[in-house]
Order: structure tokens, then C-alpha cells, then sequence
């Protein structure tokens, strides 16, 4: 064993005390720059600043909390910049704040969103652009079907709801049987009958038009009519007769209808019904019941609170006016971002300067030598037997200056007209003594809530505006009170304040006037003397106390979500006559479509179906009248880096306004960077509960060969993931590569549909 001397042993402590503090100095230095870099803006300075203090004092929490602090503001900042970017449609600026966001916090889950919402904007708007396109060549039904792509994957597309909104009221969304007989309807007629028998006047309007039609038994041979109509059209023809004569009408196929007597007997007959369910998101199912009760009169409604869910039986007609009242009520509530400031200023000054004098002098005669005080002693009181005692003489110099801002930035978010609450401060006990005629003593404890306490409860318009009802209160323990039982109670100053406030959309309202203001002056002077002017200093003591407290509230609005005003179709629209929701409507922009519909024909041509709550347009064989295939797309979705021996995921998304019954496909993979963990079926060929098989063969070379089937004859369209890979991160590369190397979609009847190839999905994998 090597012993080492006292010396040198001294020595290397005093050598490593030495470099302990140089150290030491250097993470403070450090420290500051970083605090001066943050105090003038540049916070990205500020960061290696206080990243090379922490480095240096590991064990130092206060330079950890500045990195973290200073790190989450810069984040926020990028995220910040990012989506006001992306709300601009400024995407590659977008993509390099999300980016910088990710460089400072790696993994950020709202930077990854924000660059899949960029991709999603990107398709969006090429799909928005291709449905202008087709509007522009009159191809309708290939716009829809481009604009219900993207609300499939965006409900609340601005854009698009806009552009789906200005079809529907063009007339461009028309219901089978409408469109069978709309051409036969918009034929002109003039015909005069005055008494005439029912069943003539249907021929002759036969004839003029080639429609078939046919009489329920019950409909009177005898039945005489009057018809008086020049330069008309089939269609107010024939629904003045029928309304003229109590009769009804239903489609039967593309040049038949049948003409029955409209009762109720006959209603149930004929008149075809439809279930339709509503799974709702946001309103409440009773609520939504009542309204299809009130409105439509409908009795076959049932409520499952549970799931959320209103089901429907009633008439097509009720259905279609349902499905438009749902839409209202099935909104989100608006919601808003409340940015509240709270500063406490207060400022105090204190100045106590003077000579504080004795105040009284003591005189006590001494003792005799015997012990005893005689009346002769007090004769011969002189100054050696006389004793004084004078108090001390104090010399105050003191002057207190400061000021103090407390400050609370809280951001709360709150739902349209429901109340939120922020207290900053603590819970104080009280104290309470209870006592029984038997002499039993029992404590109780109230806790009473001090410091700030702020309610809000805002309400969201329509037109942008947020009004918000404010109750402020500040209190504070001034003072505690013991009660003659022992038991402790606080004296609490408060002060509050409560407000309305109506505010723009990222309006700021400060509220400043909560003042609490003393001023005390104390003095302690030698009478005459210490009221000079100058030299009164010298012959007393002045104490001057102020201090000063003010509350200042900033607030600002920001809307995140608020109801979008539904167009004129969906806020007025025709809703039949009191006996029956088939009313007519002439000059209509569906012409005689929407009159023939009324009674529910056949259905040869597209009509729009709901899978999995995404709108697509499911036409009948290879696409609607014009010809023109819907659009199918694929996406990959995954993390943009990941570091070795990381397990994720990548998933394929595809989106198909065609119906799809099985998909082969292969991928690709680095198989130099990353292995295979497991392949699992997506929720795509499975919308509507159907049963589908699913087969995987990984080649560990990198590529994965896929086959999905759906049992059964109909096809699936709409969105969703085919495919979701779990890879796991080998060796570090810097653009590891997951691409899809072929596909080939099979639609209905065998018939093969085009798809693009996505573009590849490049991850960097790091050590």
C-alpha cells in the first residue's frame, strides 16, 4: 500500500477545491450570459448558454430549469410559427418551423402533427383543385366526388364544405328516382278539362309525356276533375291533379307511377320507409329526438344514450329533412383560449431618520451603609447620594425602497358558456371549537381559499365575438385572531371585482384599478426642538411608511373552433303540408326531379352512402354517367427519425371513391437499417363488419408481400389504413427508405382500378 505525505495530500485537496470553484465560476458565468442573451431576444443563444451550464454543474436544478424553460419557449415559438403558416397555406415555411421544433425537442408529437397536417393540406388542396377543374367542364358528380375525399378525412374543411354547399344548392345532388323521371316531368303541356273523369285526364297526359300509370283499386273510376293549364309542364300537372284530388303518387321504375288515395290506410301500403341511424358526436341523442319528434312528427325514434345513437324509421322524405335537422344540431360547441396576465405591483417606501432622545430620566436616592433610608438622608441628598438612570439614546438611519410584481400567466381553455376557475394561492384552516352541555369540547376545520381567484364563463358568437363574465378576487391574511376558547381564526383582506366583457377574436382588454394605497408618518421629537426645520433631525426620530398595491388583469380571446352558419338550403327549406312531407315545390332548380322522387323509386344511378361516418360517392359499375372513375390514393404515415433499436410503426392509408373487394400489394424496406417485428390488417376492406383474409410474407432482404380480400361481392370505399408495419431500428442510416413498390386495386366485377404510387416514406435513423 502507497501512502502519500500530508503535504502533498494537502496539496491536491487545495488543487482540487480549486478547480471545484473554477468551475463552479464558469457555470455561473455561463449562467448570466444566458440570462443577458434571453433578456435581448436571441433564445436560441440563451439555450447553449444554459446547456453549457448545466453540462458544467450537472447537479444544479436552477440551470436545468432554464434549459427546459428556455427549450419549451423556443418549441412553442416554432409550433406557433408553423401553424400560423400553415393557416396562410405557406407550407414550406410551415414544414421549416415544425422542423426547427423538432431539432429542439426531438419526437415532438405536436411538430409531427403539424407536418402530417401540412401533408394532409398539400392532398387536400390538390383534391380541391382537381374538383374545380371538373366544375369548370360541367363534370359534377366527379367534383363531388373529389370534394367528399377530402371532407372524408376533414369534416370541417372550410373550402370544401363551401364548395359541397354551392353544389347542393345548385341542384346538383339529386336523389335516383328524381332523375328517372325528370326529363319526362320537364315536358310543356297546355290542357283544358273542365268535369272531365279522372282516369282521362291521366291519359292524355300519358300521351303527351310516355309515362305509365297506374290506379290503386280504391281510387273512384267516377272521380270528375277541372284542369285549366296553358304553357305548364308535366309536372304541375300532375301534382295539381293529385292535390286537387286528394291522391298520392310513388315511382315505380324510370316511366311509371302509381296514383293511390291519400289516407293513412293507404300511406302505410305504399309508402315505402327507411332506417336510417345517426351514431352523434356532439349533440345529445334525447335532445335530437325531441326536435324529429316536434318537427317531423315522427313516432319510430329510438334514443341510446349509452352509444350516443338515434335511430330512425320513417318515410324517405323525413328522412332526407332529418338528416338536414341532425346536421344542425350534430356540432361542435365552440371553444376558446383565454390568455390571462395577472400582476400584482406593489411598491413600499420606508424612510426612518433621526435620533430617537431619551424619553424620561430616573432618579432613586442610594441606600445608607446600615441598609435603612432615614428621613435625615433625604436632607442631605447631593450627588453622591443621589443615583440617576437614563434611558438609551438611538441613533435611526434607515431608508427601504423595493418593488415587487407578482405575476400569474395562466391559459385556460373553456367550452362555450360553461364556467372555468384558477386560484393561485393557498388553503388556509379555520379553526372552530364546538361545545355540548356535557362539557365536550370538539374542533372542527374550515378551509377558506386565499391568494387570486379567477372565474370565467365566456360566450362564443357566431359572428367571432367572445362576451366574458369575469369575477376577480385577490385576498390575502392580515392579521390572526385567538379566541377566548384557544381556537385560531385570520383576519383576510380581499379585494374583487366582476365585469361583462365583449371581445373580438385576439382583442386585449386590460383591467387596471384595484389600488390599495397607505401612507403612515410617526415621529418621536424633544418638544420645541425637533419641530425645526433642518435641524429637527438632530432632536427627534420621523418614521414615513407608504406603500402602494395595485392588480392588473389582461385578458385575450382566441377562438380555436366556433360554428360554422349553415347555408340558406339548410336553414330554410320546404317541408310539405301538414298531412303529408311531400310537398310540391315548382321552379325548383331540380325542375319535376324533386316531385317525382317524392314517391321513392327505383335506384339505377349513384347514390351517396356513409361508411364508417365518411361521406363517399358509391356509383353503380364503373362510375356515374359521364364515365369518370373516382380517384384512388394511397399515403404513407410514419416518424420522420428514430434511433437505433427504437420499435415504431408505419401505416398505409388509402383513399378510394371506388369499391374496392381485395388489394395485393408489395412494399419495400431498408433492410440494412431496420427489421421486420410484425404486419397487421388495417380497418379499410373491413368497414361494415365484413369479413376479409390477410396474408403477409416478409423476405428479410426488404420486401413484404401483401394480400387483402373481402369476402362476399360488395366492395368497400371510402378511407382508411390497409396496413400498419412495426419495424424496429438496427443501425443507423440517414434516409432508411419504406416505399410501396406495387399495387394493384380490384374493384367490383373483377375490373382492375389505377392506383399512383405514394411518394416514399423517408426516415433518418440515428444513434
Amino acid at each position: 500500500m502507497m501512502w502519500m505525505r500530508p503535504g502533498r495530500t494537502r496539496q491536491y485537496l487545495l488543487l482540487g477545491l480549486v478547480v471545484l470553484m473554477l468551475a463552479g465560476c464558469a457555470s455561473e458565468r455561463a449562467y448570466r450570459e444566458g440570462q443577458e442573451l434571453a433578456r435581448e431576444g436571441r433564445a436560441e443563444e440563451a439555450l447553449e448558454r444554459f446547456e453549457d451550464a448545466s453540462r458544467r454543474d450537472a447537479d444544479s436544478a436552477q440551470y436545468r430549469i432554464a434549459v427546459l424553460q428556455t427549450r419549451e419557449a423556443l418549441v412553442s415559438a416554432a409550433l406557433a410559427a408553423g401553424r400560423k403558416a400553415l393557416d396562410e397555406e405557406r407550407y414550406d415555411d410551415a414544414r421549416a418551423a415544425f422542423q426547427r421544433a423538432m431539432t429542439w425537442q426531438p419526437g415532438s408529437p405536436r411538430a409531427q402533427e403539424g407536418l402530417n397536417a401540412i401533408a394532409a393540406a398539400q392532398r387536400h388542396a390538390k383534391w380541391l383543385s382537381s374538383a374545380q377543374q371538373s366544375l369548370d367542364r360541367k363534370e359534377d358528380k366527379e367534383a363531388e366526388n373529389w370534394v367528399r375525399m377530402v371532407l372524408a378525412e376533414d369534416p370541417q374543411h372550410r373550402k370544401a364544405r363551401a364548395l359541397l354547399q354551392g353544389l347542393e344548392e345548385a341542384g346538383q345532388q339529386k336523389k335516383t328516382g328524381a332523375a328517372l323521371l325528370a326529363e319526362a316531368y320537364r315536358k310543356p303541356i297546355t290542357i283544358e278539362f273542365k268535369d272531365t273523369p279522372l282516369k282521362s285526364v291521366f291519359e292524355v297526359i300519358s300521351r303527351t309525356s310516355g309515362l305509365n300509370f297506374l290506379f290503386d283499386k280504391d281510387v273512384r273510376s267516377d272521380q270528375k276533375t277541372s284542369i285549366f293549364l296553358k304553357n305548364s309542364t308535366i309536372e304541375a300537372a300532375v301534382n295539381l291533379t293529385l292535390l286537387t284530388n286528394q291522391l298520392e303518387q310513388r315511382v315505380l321504375d324510370a316511366n311509371t307511377v302509381l296514383i293511390y288515395p291519400n289516407t293513412q290506410a293507404k300511406q302505410k301500403d305504399y309508402q315505402s320507409l327507411t332506417v336510417k341511424a345517426y351514431y352523434l358526436g356532439n349533440a345529445e341523442a334525447k335532445v335530437v329526438a325531441s326536435t324529429l319528434k316536434t318537427i317531423l312528427k315522427s313516432r319510430d325514434v329510438v334514443v341510446d344514450e349509452k352509444l350516443n345513437l338515434l335511430i330512425l324509421r320513417d318515410t324517405p322524405e323525413a328522412i332526407r329533412m332529418a338528416s338536414r335537422l341532425v346536421a344542425m344540431h350534430d356540432v361542435a360547441e365552440s371553444e376558446v383560449m383565454l390568455e390571462v396576465e395577472i400582476l400584482e405591483v406593489k411598491r413600499t417606501r420606508l424612510l426612518d431618520l433621526g435620533i430617537r432622545w431619551p424619553e424620561q430620566i430616573s432618579l432613586s436616592p442610594l441606600a445608607a451603609s446600615t441598609g435603612a433610608l432615614s428621613v435625615a438622608d433625604l436632607r442631605g441628598l447631593n450627588s453622591e447620594t443621589l443615583g440617576a438612570t437614563i434611558g438609551p439614546a438611538t441613533i435611526n438611519a434607515k431608508k427601504v425602497d423595493s418593488d415587487t410584481n407578482i405575476l400569474a400567466n395562466p391559459r385556460i381553455r373553456v367550452r362555450n358558456r360553461e364556467k372555468a376557475k384558477i386560484l393561485i394561492g393557498e388553503r388556509v384552516p379555520n379553526i372552530t371549537s364546538t361545545s355540548t352541555a356535557t362539557g365536550f369540547v370538539a374542533e372542527s376545520v374550515n378551509y377558506v381559499d386565499v391568494g387570486l381567484k379567477l372565474d370565467v364563463e365566456p360566450t362564443i358568437s357566431i359572428e367571432g365575438e367572445v362576451a366574458i363574465k369575469i369575477a376577480l378576487e385577490v385576498s390575502s391574511v392580515t392579521n390572526q385572531i385567538q379566541t377566548k376558547s384557544g381556537s385560531l381564526a385570520y383576519q383576510i383582506g380581499t379585494r374583487t371585482a366582476q365585469t361583462i366583457l365583449r371581445l373580438k377574436d385576439g382583442e386585449n382588454q386590460v383591467l387596471a384599478g384595484l389600488i390599495n394605497s397607505e401612507d403612515r408618518q410617526t415621529g418621536n421629537k424633544v418638544p420645541g426642538l425637533g419641530d425645526a426645520p433642518v435641524l429637527g433631525r438632530l432632536f427627534g426620530q420621523q418614521r414615513d411608511d407608504a406603500s402602494k398595491t395595485e392588480i392588473v388583469l389582461s385578458i385575450t380571446p382566441r377562438i380555436l373552433r366556433n360554428l360554422t352558419r349553415p347555408g340558406t338550403s339548410n336553414m330554410e327549406f320546404e317541408s310539405g303540408t301538414e298531412s303529408s312531407l311531400s310537398g310540391f315545390s315548382w321552379g325548383s332548380p331540380d325542375g319535376g326531379a324533386k316531385s317525382a322522387a317524392a314517391g321513392g323509386g327505383a335506384t339505377t344511378e349513384g347514390v351517396a352512402k356513409t361508411v364508417n361516418g365518411a361521406a363517399t360517392a358509391a356509383s353503380q359499375s364503373s362510375g356515374d354517367a359521364s364515365g369518370v372513375q373516382a380517384p384512388t390514393t394511397l399515403t404513407w404515415q410514419g416518424p420522420d427519425k428514430v434511433k437505433v433499436g427504437d420499435v415504431f410503426s408505419v401505416q398505409l392509408t388509402m383513399q378510394s371513391g371506388q369499391p374496392l373487394t381485395s388489394l395485393p400489394l408489395a412494399v419495400g424496406f431498408d433492410a440494412r437499417s431496420m427489421q421486420v417485428v410484425s404486419v397487421v390488417e388495417g380497418d379499410f376492406l373491413k368497414q361494415g363488419g365484413a369479413q376479409t383474409s390477410f396474408s403477409s410474407r416478409v423476405d428479410p432482404s426488404g420486401q413484404i408481400v401483401l394480400t387483402v380480400a373481402r369476402s362476399g361481392d360488395a366492395g368497400v370505399s371510402g378511407s382508411g389504413v390497409v396496413a400498419t408495419v412495426n419495424l424496429r431500428a438496427t443501425a443507423a442510416a440517414g434516409d432508411a427508405r419504406v416505399q410501396l413498390l406495387t399495387v394493384a386495386p380490384v374493384a367490383q366485377g373483377g375490373k382492375a382500378v389505377s392506383a399512383a404510387l405514394p411518394s416514399p416514406l423517408v426516415i433518418g435513423v440515428g444513434p
